[in-house]
C-alpha cells in the first residue's frame, strides 16, 4: 500500500469517530459478497490466502492497521489507489455499513 494511501486512512483515523456495529450473518455475507464482486480479483478477501496483485494487500492485513469504521468515508466518497491499474469504486450506505461488518469480522479475536 503507497504511503499516501496510509497517510488518507491515519487521518480518517484520527478524524471520525469509532462506531461498534452489531454484526450479523446476513450483513456479513453481503459485505463479503460486495467484496468478493469488486475486490477479489486483486485483494485477499478472507482469513487466510495471498492477493493475487502483487500491490494489492489482504484485506486482513489491512485490518491489523487501520480500524474498518475509518474507511467509511473512503467507500462513500471512492477510494483510488496511487496504482494505475485499481478502479476508483463508491458504494452505499447500506453496502458501506456491510463491508465494515465484514472487514471487521477478518480481525483476530481479542486477547483477554
Amino acid at each position: 500500500m503507497n504511503l499516501a494511501i496510509g497517510f488518507y486512512f491515519a487521518v480518517l483515523a484520527s478524524t471520525l469517530p469509532s462506531a461498534a456495529a452489531t454484526i450479523d450473518s446476513s450483513t456479513l455475507n453481503t459485505g463479503e459478497a460486495l467484496l468478493q464482486t469488486h475486490c477479489s480479483r486483486c485483494h485477499a478477501i478472507g482469513k487466510d490466502g495471498a492477493s493475487s496483485h502483487e500491490k494489492a494487500p489482504p484485506f486482513r492485513t489491512v485490518m491489523e492497521r487501520y480500524p474498518a469504521e475509518n474507511l467509511a468515508e473512503a467507500l462513500a466518497e471512492g477510494i483510488v489507489s496511487g496504482h494505475p491499474d485499481m478502479p476508483e469504486f463508491v458504494f452505499k450506505t447500506g453496502e458501506i455499513d456491510a463491508i465494515i461488518n465484514y472487514l471487521n469480522s477478518l480481525k483476530p479475536p481479542a486477547k483477554p
